[in-house]
């Protein structure tokens, strides 16, 4: 299986470079499957219907979301309809939405796709280790799924990387999401699942992780905290991870990153 997967989409200019780029690389890559992390869709904070819908056009079959999750509160209303919206995994019993779930493919395949939500330097959580347990306990990779992906959403390095080697051989790949700087360290484990710290955002790198440096930076120089950030919105970059996978075990055969547009070097 041919996988994509976009890092955290980060206002307009991660939104046109979606635009621009999704469709060449479906075609060139010759891709199963499309996901993107949208938390920061819309202006930077949040995901809203009318954004759901244009992303989807685009060619995304599942999005993921994080800590940003429920700050435009009429996205509650698509979790209740949509199962192409996957929030964390790791949020209280009863909340609305689905934090996994198996998608088929046409031919027959199936892709399952789980979020969690880091605990370290984030918002207070259920433990992410203990709640991708119970589905890989109730699940096995090439038997139930074809293919396993987690977007694993969180600050710390180190619990990234715990969760990668906690999932090694039980999932097609392990990848990161919410620092928005995409990291060096594509590779497959020793069990053979995908593992990459942070994919990197789909956005303006001309900024501070998305956000204009004029809104974002007074908050390092005198801690005034008075602006609210604003995302930077000129040239955009699209930076994702591609995989492919073994159909029978669900493993990872081919890791790489991929960042077109602007700022970045390029890799594809």
């Amino acid at each position: 299986m041919k996988i994509l997967f976009c890092g955290d989409v980060v206002g307009s200019a991660g939104r046109k470079a979606l635009k621009e780029f999704l469709s060449s690389l479906k075609e060139d890559l010759k891709l199963d499957f499309i996901i993107a992390n949208v938390e920061n869709a819309a202006h930077g904070f949040g995901l809203t219907p009318k954004l759901f819908k244009s992303l989807k056009s685009y060619g995304i079959d599942v999005m993921t979301m994080g800590n940003h999750t429920w700050d435009k509160k009429d996205i509650i209303d698509i979790f209740k309809t949509e199962n192409a919206l996957i929030r964390p995994l790791n949020y209280p019993e009863g909340t609305v939405g689905l934090g996994f779930n198996i998608y088929p493919l046409s031919d027959g395949r199936k892709i399952a796709v789980a979020q969690l939500l880091g605990q370290v330097f984030m918002r207070d959580v259920n433990d992410p280790f203990q709640a991708i347990e119970q589905i890989t306990q109730k699940y096995t990779l090439g038997k139930d799924y074809n293919a396993l992906i987690i977007d694993i959403h969180g600050e710390a390095t180190s619990e990234k990387v715990a969760m990668g080697f906690f999932l090694d051989g039980k999932a097609s790949l392990v990848a990161g999401t919410h620092t928005h700087i995409p990291t060096a360290d594509a590779m497959i484990l020793p069990k053979g699942t995908g593992y990459m710290t942070d994919i990197g955002m789909c956005g303006d790198y001309y900024s501070i992780i998305g956000m204009q440096v004029e809104t974002a930076m007074p908050r390092f120089i005198n801690k005034l905290k008075k602006n609210r950030l604003q995302p930077a919105e000129k040239e955009g970059t699209l930076c994702a991870v591609y995989l492919e996978t073994d159909d029978e075990t669900g493993l990872c055969k081919i890791i790489r990153p991929i960042r077109l547009g602007a700022h970045l070097i390029k890799a594809l």
